[in-house]
């Protein structure tokens, strides 16, 4: 087809490709294992957020389908219609209950809970939304869609945060929100949560955490950033998905149960979207039965993850700040690391490189993510080509 109207598109692709952030996605030919079937070749997989290796599971595609065969493949109609299904309740009540939380309400996807709360809760311009600066996209979108003004403070500086804190303009405002991702995304550290929350007491600020990728991973049995820092009860909300440790798609607020009745009467993306197929609520329960009881699971993602990072540091590569099975490998320049991703992808290890303006100019590395799922051979193998590569390209 040729639209003069959509010219514009071709100009716009080039540019992006001149700047390295035309994206191409490799495809997964297989299912989403720690040694996959990418673009029609067998690599060890360091890029999927699948935390706790549970999306191939026999047990939970199991539960999967037994919920298909039961409830159908979907549900044709939103959560206020006639999309609430029984087994929806039953993973908010278990859900809740993992989060040590008086409630909890499912949405479709992480982003769309960030979205929802902030959106829900910052309804009026005399609120104010306050932001760590290296917030996932979905916390700056929702921030966006909010009514009232925001402000953002530095990465995890406390005294930063005091200041817009104690400013003129948070004193006189209606509500207070800090939001803070639980672990960060891109560096795999691990927000002050136990500092922010005493400043949030002390200033009278709801405190909302979004714990994508620390549900499943952090935590006693993955319980999250809450539970790491010894504060479960004492945070209003917690955020999450379940795309990532729990090998599924979807979202959630943990929280009280007048506010969860609340932002099911008003969150847009709850009330206008179609609620998650009986299969996905069927796998994250059974999810949540194994890392309530088999330790072991998450016992090897962290055994992994400090094996992986201890070569990586051996072999010479900077890590960065990270905490977590999240783990950067800096390169500092968009070109060598694109580079770097496609010649590890031809030497059998996938990790996508991360550039600008996903992250800031300068900043630019690979992100790996290890899983309970890989064993210590292929994390071997990954580091000697992480090595092989990095030689080559002067990274190390």
């Amino acid at each position: 087809m040729n639209f003069r109207t959509l010219n514009f598109a071709k100009k716009e692709n080039q540019i992006l490709k001149k700047e390295n952030r035309f994206i191409q996605p490799r495809v997964l030919n297989s299912s989403q294992r720690p040694v996959a079937v990418i673009d029609n070749k067998r690599v060890v997989n360091l890029t999927s957020n699948n935390y706790l290796a549970l999306a191939d599971d026999p047990y939970v595609k199991q539960k999967a389908i037994s919920a298909i065969k039961k409830y159908g493949a979907g549900t044709a109609a939103v959560r206020t219609i006639i999309g609430t299904m029984d087994i929806h309740l039953e993973l908010e009540k278990k859900f809740a209950a993992f989060k040590r939380a008086e409630a909890a309400i499912l949405f479709q996807s992480g982003f769309t809970s960030n979205v929802a709360v902030c959106q829900s809760l910052m309804s009026s311009e005399e609120d104010l939304l306050i932001s760590d600066e290296l917030n996932h996209a979905s916390i700056i979108d929702g921030s966006r869609l909010a009514k009232s003004p925001r402000k953002i403070y530095r990465h995890k500086d406390m005294a930063h945060l005091k200041e817009i804190l104690e400013s003129a303009e948070a004193r006189k405002a209606r509500r207070k929100l800090i939001v803070t991702d639980g672990v960060f995304s891109m560096d795999g550290d691990i927000a002050p949560l136990d500092e922010i929350h005493k400043l949030a007491r002390k200033y009278d600020a709801i405190l909302m955490v979004d714990d994508a990728h620390a549900s499943g991973v952090i935590g006693k049995q993955g319980r999250g950033t809450v539970n790491h820092f010894g504060l479960d009860g004492k945070v209003e909300i917690q955020i999450g998905t379940l795309s990532k440790a729990f090998a599924a798609v979807g979202g959630y607020a943990a929280t009280t149960r007048e506010l969860r009745d609340y932002l099911g009467s008003v969150a847009r993306p709850f009330l206008f979207s179609s609620s998650q197929p009986p299969s996905v609520a069927a796998t994250c329960i059974a999810v949540l039965e194994i890392l309530l009881k088999k330790p072991q699971t998450l016992k090897c993602l962290w055994e992994n993850t400090a094996f992986f990072k201890e070569e990586l540091k051996k072999a010479g590569f900077d890590t960065g700040e990270s905490e977590t099975p999240i783990t950067p490998i800096m390169v500092g320049d968009s070109e060598k690391a694109v580079r770097f991703s496609k010649e590890l992808f031809n030497e059998g290890v996938f990790a996508l490189s991360i550039c600008y303006p996903t992250v800031p100019r300068g900043k630019e590395r690979l992100r790996t993510i290890v899983t309970a799922g890989h064993t210590i051979k292929d994390l071997e193998f990954a580091v000697e080509k992480f090595r092989k590569v990095g030689r080559k390209l002067s990274i190390i």
